[in-house]
């Protein structure tokens, strides 16, 4: 009995001191943990709660305000901000931390850069503020002397110079000329002062291919269009003349635009003229709306967006697209066979029942679909025996699910690492890659070999 209640004493006492740890030792360290790390925030201000703020450096004040998830340049000029950029600062400066307090009232400022502080940010939520200034780079690398107005203390930081440094005006304007996301366009206008591109992107959900609309109806090379609206997306402003007697003096110069972009998304048209007035100046301009800012741009953003209608035009010369073609017709000076394609299988027209090796018979089709022209010769076909393709070296066939005939590759003399070739997909003469005329295989190459041989 006795040995019992030594049992029961011991299991009261340890529930005791559990109870004590959970309800006593646990939540006072807790609140200690949270205390020291309210202590070692920079900012008292969580990122979410700032509504406004104002940087003041040497260059000159820039007040911004929040609104609807994006941020406003208020003062000295009342234009969108970038928002990424004034979010990138906020963040920093939310997450800064004080590594080690210097000095708990600050006699001399001057050898921390704090008399006469290269930046400082004022935050502003609601009726809060907070105003960090900013000094020299501390003992060790990536940190920084600061000082917060409402304790006079001088702090070590692990902010660092990057995020806060040489911030101006232009830093935090909103650079990006084209409004939209290049992603959600719909249709590009390309003109030039000889000639235009008009682009098209599907609307089935399953095929939102680009195509050509003018001056041909061709489709588009894909990769190419790609590149170009990437391009668009690399259209930003490297400065901005506003509104005024020098935006009014430098619209007198920009009279012919080299390109003129008409873009087509979310519902609306969206237009920017690129201008060079003197390529040998180095220096580029794109103007939108007439109240809009005159941009600085790279100048090499215009050769970027000078485009060709070849460069443009989807180049496989065969002229269809793999998922369309029912039958294969290959012709060489050793070799001629047709393959069909009967349910997704492939099989030889005059061998149906032989099994062919379908990853083979796959990888050697879409080597024929996707042949792409590299090199014009000429525009229109003309002569072919100088180029070998009266006499071809070889000859591919594809017909359609509706029985006709709708695709066409002829390969004639090779030259080089390059073959001499036309096409359905291409109006004229064109050199190819030769690869595809060594990668050509005969029948017993597509047969399935059966395992264990």
């Amino acid at each position: 009995m006795t040995r019992y209640l030594i049992t029961i004493a011991m299991a009261i006492l340890l529930a005791g001191l559990g109870a004590y740890v959970y309800w006593i030792e646990l939540p006072t360290e807790r609140t200690k943990t949270e205390t020291e790390t309210t202590k070692r925030k920079l900012l008292p201000i969580e990122q979410q709660e700032i509504t406004g703020l104002t940087v003041h450096s040497e260059s000159g004040d820039v007040a911004l305000a929040a609104k609807d998830g994006s941020w406003r340049i208020i003062a000295p000029l009342q234009v969108e901000a970038d928002t990424r950029v004034v979010q990138s600062m906020l963040r920093a400066l939310a997450l800064g931390k004080i590594t080690r307090v210097v000095e708990e009232q600050a006699t001399a400022l001057a050898p921390f850069g704090l008399e006469k502080p290269s930046m400082s940010v004022t935050v502003l939520a609601g009726s809060r503020q907070e105003t960090v200034s900013i000094g020299d780079s501390g003992p060790i690398s990536s940190t920084l002397y600061a000082m917060r107005a409402s304790d006079k203390k001088i702090l070590l930081t692990d902010l660092a110079t990057k995020d806060f440094l040489n911030k101006t005006l232009l830093t935090f304007r909103k650079k990006e000329i084209l409004p939209v996301d290049s992603s959600q366009v719909e249709r590009v206008r390309l003109s030039y002062p000889k000639t235009e591109i008009v682009l098209y992107r599907g609307a089935e959900k399953e095929k939102k291919k680009w195509s050509i609309r003018y001056p041909i109806e061709a489709s588009a090379d894909q990769a190419e269009v790609r590149t170009l609206l990437m391009k668009l997306d690399d259209l930003k402003a490297l400065a901005f003349v506003d509104p005024g007697p020098q935006h009014d003096e430098q619209s007198k110069r920009l009279t012919k635009p080299s390109i003129k972009l008409m873009v087509y998304a979310g519902g609306a048209d969206h237009t920017i003229k690129l201008y060079q007035p003197d390529p040998a100046s180095g220096e580029a301009f794109a103007v939108t709306t007439p109240d809009a800012p005159i941009y600085r741009i790279n100048p090499t953003i215009v050769k970027d967006l000078t485009r060709e209608l070849f460069t443009l035009q989807d180049k496989r010369l065969l002229g269809m697209d793999g998922d369309d073609i029912a039958m294969l017709e290959v012709k060489t000076r050793e070799t001629h066979y047709t393959l069909i394609r009967q349910n997704n299988v492939w099989v030889l027209e005059d061998a149906p029942t032989k099994t062919l090796d379908q990853e083979k018979v796959a990888l050697f089709v879409s080597r024929v679909v996707d042949l792409p022209a590299e090199i014009r010769i000429v525009k229109q076909a003309g002569p072919l025996a100088p180029y070998g393709l009266t006499s071809p070296t070889a000859e591919f066939l594809a017909t359609g699910k509706d029985g006709k005939a709708m695709g066409r590759v002829v390969l004639g003399m090779r030259t080089g690492g390059l073959v001499y070739a036309m096409g359905r997909g291409l109006t004229g003469v064109f050199q190819a890659r030769s690869d595809l005329l060594t990668q050509i295989p005969s029948k017993q190459d597509l047969e399935k070999v059966p395992e264990g041989t």
